[in-house]
């Protein structure tokens, strides 16, 4: 059962939080109760934890906790907010959860959030995985453009300029075809065993395009870290026929994360990669219970 509750930060802001507890005590890794893993959402999605892979995790012995990232669902906008300020964010929710550790686990536009907690939040996060993610816009010897659609392409091109030209640019634009950032596995996928993720990606969407906003600008902007600063156990999950985002930036994310380990995905693109998200969530247990 999944629980929601609104969290009022500092600042004012507001937080909605999703919590999967499924056994009893604190969830903070005592012994006989389930382990927190934070849910990192892509763009655009909504927070809540991922329902496919309950299971999984359960079996694992792991307790799915989210938030809608600012300007999504029930979170307040932050504009000017970077990949890094997702850290005191989730520190935020993890103290008044009660949590002294916890795992991330983040998809597409949530792998760089996983990234930012792991190296902000090192004396709290015992891993953290990234699956399917951009690497940052400054990175050195990438060829960041290289390898997306030419819709994406130009959209991220638009955010280098600002709000009003990524804003203006979207109004003008004409769709792409899904072919062009998905592949057909992708599509059924996301039709079948990723129906979830579809609903979530829809029901953001229709709220409108803050949330998607403020995550496009952030992903344009220095992150606010570097991947070679995580000193943390992570695992770096990329498909290798990948049209949303270039496998390039997955193994150039492993390359600069002195703790990764790199796991390219044969044959699976942008959505179809999540289906060696059990794989990656036993990895996080093993190291959890370390």
């Amino acid at each position: 059962m999944v629980t929601e509750a609104d969290l009022t930060l500092p600042d004012g802001r507001i937080l909605r939080v999703y919590d999967a507890l499924t056994g009893t005590g604190r969830g903070d890794g005592a012994a006989g109760s389930p382990f927190p893993v934070f849910w990192l959402h892509g763009s655009p999605n909504l927070g809540s934890p991922p329902e496919p892979l309950f299971a999984a995790a359960e079996a694992l012995g792991l307790r799915w906790v989210s938030y809608d990232r600012p300007g999504y669902g029930g979170s307040s906008p932050h504009e000017g907010r970077t990949v890094a300020s997702a850290a005191a964010d989730v520190a935020a929710i993890a103290d008044a959860l009660g949590l002294d550790s916890f795992a991330v686990l983040g998809h597409s536009g949530g792998g760089p959030h996983a990234l930012a907690c792991a190296a902000l939040l090192p004396e709290r996060v015992t891993a953290a995985v990234s699956v399917s993610a951009p690497a940052p816009i400054d990175a050195d010897g990438l060829d960041w453009f290289a390898g997306w659609s030419p819709g994406i392409a130009a959209e991220n091109r638009a955010a280098i300029q600002g709000r009003a030209a990524l804003a203006a640019h979207w109004a003008a634009a004409e769709p792409e075809e899904m072919s062009a950032f998905f592949t057909d596995a992708d599509v059924a996928a996301l039709g079948g065993d990723w129906e979830w993720l579809a609903g979530v990606a829809g029901q953001a969407m229709e709220q409108g395009d803050e949330g998607q906003l403020e995550d496009t600008l952030a992903g344009v902007r220095p992150w606010g870290f570097r991947p070679e600063a995580i000193r943390v156990p992570v695992l770096i999950v990329h498909g290798e026929t990948d049209r949303m985002v270039p496998p390039a930036h997955g193994r150039w994310l492993a390359a600069h994360c002195p703790t990764a380990e790199l796991r390219l995905v044969a044959d699976a693109g942008h959505i179809t990669a999540l289906d060696t998200a059990p794989e990656a969530l036993a990895w996080l247990a093993a190291r959890t219970r370390a």
